[in-house]
């Protein structure tokens, strides 16, 4: 019965933790995204998430940290800890064999993801100008999407229906470039297009860079 009550409480200790870093985020979140990331402090966010400062520099070190752990939230669309490659969106985006098919629904995905995560990485892009602790959190999610597109573009390619001679480095540069949020943030937020018409766009010009023409 010891070892039984041992174990509840354990996980129990472990949920309550999560949660009370899924409150914070959600928080930092929030304030981000009113007030601007210099004039969200640590403070503010612990306030409005319950918590105590000193808990959240424990465990996110910095608020260039936090927004970083916001991205990784906003991205995802939540905390799990299953890789968004892992996911049922991508292994579906895996196993359709159509190339541009693929493209399509990778695109799809990305519509969703920057409906959440655009306004967080804007932020972070220009508070960088501002606020030198944001200059590395920003080249990493620089690195990190190119990883990803790199990732994807060798998938693309070991289909064998991309255009004759096209490398994996110009693929992925393909990819990096057209899901930026810079793009996104032209046609979507400045220039009103919806996200459906956005989504469309990408996935031509995508098509249209990497794969022959069609018949």
């Amino acid at each position: 019965m010891t070892d039984v009550k041992r174990k509840y409480n354990a996980v129990t200790r472990r949920e309550r933790a999560e949660q009370r870093r899924r409150d914070v985020v959600v928080a930092a979140q929030e304030l981000f995204e009113a007030d601007g990331f210099q004039a969200t402090t640590i403070s503010a966010v612990a306030r409005r998430a319950g918590v105590s400062a000193e808990s959240i520099y424990k465990g996110f070190g910095t608020k260039a940290a936090l927004a970083k752990a916001v991205f990784d939230f906003v991205i995802a669309g939540d905390d799990e800890p299953l890789p968004i490659a892992q996911r049922p969106e991508a292994l579906a985006i895996q196993a359709q064999p159509d190339v541009r098919r693929k493209i399509r629904m990778y695109v799809a995905g990305v519509v969703v993801r920057q409906q959440r995560s655009a306004r967080v990485q804007i932020l972070i892009r220009d508070g960088r100008h501002s606020d030198e602790t944001l200059r590395e959190t920003w080249q990493t999610l620089l690195d990190e999407r190119l990883a990803g597109m790199t990732m994807f573009g060798r998938h693309l390619l070991e289909t064998g229906e991309l255009r004759p001679g096209i490398t994996l480095e110009e693929v992925a540069d393909v990819l990096w470039t057209y899901i930026s949020v810079e793009l996104y943030e032209l046609l979507v937020l400045l220039r009103d297009w919806s996200p459906e018409r956005y989504g469309e766009h990408v996935a031509t010009v995508i098509t249209t860079a990497i794969c022959p023409p069609s018949v």
